[in-house]
């Protein structure tokens, strides 16, 4: 595994028919029809594999059902279990679709509307699907081959596969979708062509389509060639390889928030003095910049330096980054006041800035000295996925949509502890006296972030109400409490 310590993304999709309709499972009767003409929850698909190189896949529907077909080709998403039934193989075409056969009976399976069967002996139309991922779209990029991630190397105008750890915003990729293919977008807002020159507006050079093998994904350019890393410094663009062999696989890794801290002394904590943690720099370097991993189960922190290592309470409530492992004292608890925030330790105590700059957890309670400035530095393009769908605008008014399929992308600036969004206008979020949440204001409004779960974050306004997706589908600021409807994925 690499230093990083993350697991690949679980591939989760939805498929496309022949007549841009989504494959679904409905909650009914784990009934399974192709109609639906965008991508939600009903129309996501996780793939399962046997084996980190086998051939065979698995189809689990949100229900966490296995999409099955049977001798006769009639197809169901009822089985709770893998069976025969539910075993295929993926055919990919030329074109980037697939085509998914039944190992077990040898027959394709496609259709439309609630006419979908597993009984075609050959490939048409009909049996192709197209590849939809519905994974959060931003996202580390690993080198199966050279076990290295990619990131933005601005001085020389390239991406890069040559970082051990993804390490700042640099790291950050975004996958935009287009007509079936992806782009790759810097975290400058370039576009990746099948050079490896970036480029300012996509187009036929800069989309790629999807491709499984063994789990992993290869990018597929427009001349039918992949991405893969080139000469010493990995150089991402295109080779001459026309089918996919190892150098040309990449998993996906999820993008953890990567934040630097301001004590009350107006200093950055580092480690650039060694192993203690001090508030004593006034640059945003590696040093000061530290990997945030929310624990799943506890919601506690964990502070992560860039040379791999855990902050970790020690002895007389010190503060050292020693830790390789995991532990209660690694982990931290966050109370989030408004554009500051506090640290509770293991021990109970909170995380004080000492006069000489040094980090100490003694304190019983929280006055300034115990206050932190938390500033996202790996965010500067946002993407926010609720549990009805992407933060988007509204078609015909000022409002934001929070349950649409596709997304927009919107910018993230910080100020003193708040941040301010923008909107692809370049005009400003605010919420307004109805309580809605609008895109088109003409000065920035202040929104905090706070880092709840895993993967997850709340936003309030200045009112000091979590923005919410309220039943319409409508983006509110209005929300009393952290609940399910004001987590976004970012």
């Amino acid at each position: 595994m690499p230093a990083n310590g993350n697991r690949p993304l679980k591939l989760q999709f939805g498929l496309i028919n022949y007549e841009s309709r989504y494959l679904t499972a409905e909650a009914f009767g784990f009934k399974v029809n192709a109609s639906a003409p965008s991508l939600k929850k009903k129309q996501i698909w996780t793939l399962e594999q046997e084996s980190q190189d086998g051939q065979v896949v698995y189809l689990r529907s949100h229900l966490g059902r296995y999409l099955a077909s049977d001798k006769d080709g009639r197809i169901t998403c009822e089985a709770d279990g893998r069976n025969s039934d539910c075993r295929f193989l993926i055919v990919a075409q030329s074109d980037g679709r697939w085509a998914l056969q039944s190992e077990q009976h040898l027959r394709f399976f496609g259709g439309s509307r609630d006419y979908l069967s597993g009984f075609a002996q050959a490939i048409t139309d009909a049996e192709l699907w197209v590849l939809h991922l519905a994974l959060h779209p931003q996202f580390n990029l690993l080198s199966v081959a050279r076990r290295r991630y990619a990131h933005l190397a601005t001085e020389d105008g390239e991406v890069a596969v040559d970082r051990n750890i993804p390490w700042g915003v640099e790291a950050l990729l975004t996958m935009v979708y287009r007509d079936g293919k992806y782009c790759l977008k810097t975290c400058d807002g370039r576009f990746l062509g099948n050079d490896g020159k970036l480029v300012a507006a996509s187009s036929r050079a800069t989309a790629f389509t999807l491709e499984l093998k063994c789990g992993k994904l290869a990018f597929k350019d427009c001349e039918g060639k992949y991405l893969s890393p080139m000469g010493p410094t990995g150089t991402l663009r295109s080779g001459r390889c026309s089918k996919p062999g190892k150098d040309e696989l990449f998993d996906l890794e999820e993008s953890h928030p990567q934040v630097v801290l301001m004590a009350a002394n107006r200093r950055y904590i580092s480690i650039r003095q060694g192993v203690s943690l001090s508030a004593n720099q006034e640059d945003e370097t590696d040093m000061e910049t530290f990997q945030m991993e929310i624990d799943r189960e506890t919601k506690k922190c964990m502070f992560r330096t860039s040379q791999g290592n855990y902050w970790a309470l020690v002895a007389h409530g010190g503060i050292q980054t020693t830790a390789t492992e995991k532990s209660a004292d690694t982990m931290f608890t966050l109370e989030w006041l408004g554009q500051r925030m506090a640290l509770r330790a293991n021990n109970g105590k909170y995380v004080c800035t000492k006069k000489n700059g040094q980090l100490l957890a003694v304190s019983d309670s929280i006055g300034e000295d115990e206050q932190f400035n938390l500033k996202l530095i790996n965010r500067p393009m946002l993407i926010l996925k609720g549990e009805n769908g992407y933060i988007c605008h509204h078609k015909t008014s000022n409002t934001l949509d929070a349950s649409r399929s596709v997304y927009d992308i919107f910018t993230l600036s910080f100020s003193d502890g708040a941040y301010h969004i923008k909107g692809v206008s370049g005009r400003f979020w605010y919420v307004n006296s109805a309580g809605l949440v609008c895109s088109d204001g003409d000065t920035p409004e202040d929104f905090t972030l706070e880092f709840l779960e895993h993967g997850r974050i709340a936003i309030r306004g200045k009112n000091g109400k979590y923005l919410r997706g309220d039943q319409g589908g409508t983006l509110k600021g209005d929300g009393l409490s952290a609940n399910s409807s004001a987590l976004w994925e970012y």
